[in-house]
């Protein structure tokens, strides 16, 4: 499909960003409060974390059958969809008066959250191929400016109760949703829409999972991802932990670090990206970005000092480099019909991952010490940096 002209494009990414800021503003409102919520029915740890891993493993099913739902039907009607199905999922948590109702809350929210993934295949339908992957780079910065800002309101709107950061958070997806019913144009054209209708099999979510990696093109690059994925899932859930065990952090000393994490990201994302973009091919940006991510986990595995810390951070936003580049290289390699299926299928790709890397990281922190999440992490990003060299050695990727 032909990209929509410049000022089109630019105000239909412009609210994509929009959209998906606000979304990760409204998850990052609950990361402070959760265990808070919890505590009332249960005081482990682990309810804890099957909390958050409840949101991931839904989105980990349903994230492929919403992307063939925007390939059939567009991406607008499933945008607004997804985004009404987090409000609704917010103000349920909100509400929630046991602890099955917010794993429900939780669990729904994760089914309709099929936003990221839409709005990368919205962003393919409206992007130049060569625009591709610094476009991308517009999510990830997104997320790290909604994940520096929505842990700090959420802990500013606990004060007042601690149903307030929900309650915001879907009142925030609410107006989205609205918004974007008068404000967003659709991307994909009829005659670019996928022609086979919806089936009961594609509500299977491995079914696209086994079909994206059957095929020869796109195989290796999804498991270039996944590995990235599943070591970064691991130091997200286990960093707070490793800078306790090791540095006796404070709460305040991990929001301050995991501030600067997401003002990494954003800047990665949201700059970096956009610049080299124009001179450096997806490719070697890719490799370029897990090299750094490689180097940051290592060094977080040798500090000795918290500066070191701030320096792996500097090193892993590397991933800022590499996520959207190699999602721009996944695109390329499918047609305009299928944008939504492959985007779909890397994002519940990358959600099992969020389920997957966190119970590695805890087991082998548990059992092999405090610094064997990030030992096992560099091995683990060495080989998808492996295995994006070989994903990319033809001459389609070249640059």
């Amino acid at each position: 499909m032909p990209p929509r002209s410049d000022g089109a494009s630019r105000k239909a990414l412009l609210f994509i960003f929009i959209v998906v800021f606000l979304d990760l503003l409204g998850a990052g409102l609950l990361l402070p409060i959760l265990p808070y919520y919890v505590l009332p029915y249960r005081s482990d740890a682990t309810t804890v974390s099957l909390m958050y891993l409840s949101f991931s493993a839904a989105q980990f099913v349903a994230s492929p059958f919403m992307g063939i739902l925007s390939d059939r039907h567009g991406r607008r009607p499933v945008l607004l969809l997804s985004i009404l199905g987090t409000s609704i999922g917010y103000f349920l948590f909100a509400a929630a008066g046991s602890l099955q109702m917010m794993f429900f809350a939780r669990i729904l929210d994760g089914i309709t959250g099929g936003n990221i993934s839409t709005a990368q295949a919205y962003i393919a339908d409206v992007s130049k191929p060569e625009d591709r992957a610094k476009n991308f780079g517009l999510i990830g910065a997104a997320f790290g400016l909604g994940f520096i800002i929505g842990p700090a309101l959420g802990g500013l709107l606990s004060t007042i109760s601690i149903h307030t950061p929900p309650l915001v958070a879907g009142a925030i997806s609410l107006a989205t949703a609205v918004f974007g019913y008068f404000a967003l144009p659709e991307s994909l054209d009829a005659e670019h829409r996928r022609a086979a209708p919806v089936r009961a099999r594609d509500l299977n979510p491995i079914g696209p999972v086994f079909e994206a990696f059957a095929r020869a093109p796109l195989r290796l690059l999804l498991l270039s991802l996944f590995v990235m994925n599943f070591a970064m899932s691991g130091l997200q859930a286990n960093f707070s932990v490793f800078t306790l065990a090791r540095f006796s952090f404070t709460p305040r000393q991990n929001a301050w670090i995991f501030a600067f994490i997401g003002l990494c990201a954003a800047i990665t994302q949201g700059y970096l990206v956009r610049r080299l973009s124009a001179v450096v091919s997806e490719k070697r940006l890719a490799a370029i970005g897990l090299a750094l991510m490689t180097a940051g986990f290592f060094t977080i595995a040798i500090s000795s000092a918290p500066w070191m810390l701030y320096l792996a951070v500097v090193f892993i936003a590397g991933v800022g480099l590499c996520s959207p580049s190699q999602m721009a290289l996944l695109s390329h390699r499918v047609s305009a019909r299928e944008q939504g299926w492959l985007l779909g299928t890397a994002q519940s790709v990358m959600s099992a991952t969020r389920v997957l890397g966190p119970v590695w990281a805890g087991w082998t922190f548990d059992f092999f010490g405090q610094a064997s999440p990030y030992w096992t992490g560099t091995g683990w990003l060495l080989l998808a940096l492996s295995l994006h060299y070989f994903a990319t050695r033809s001459r389609q990727d070249a640059a």
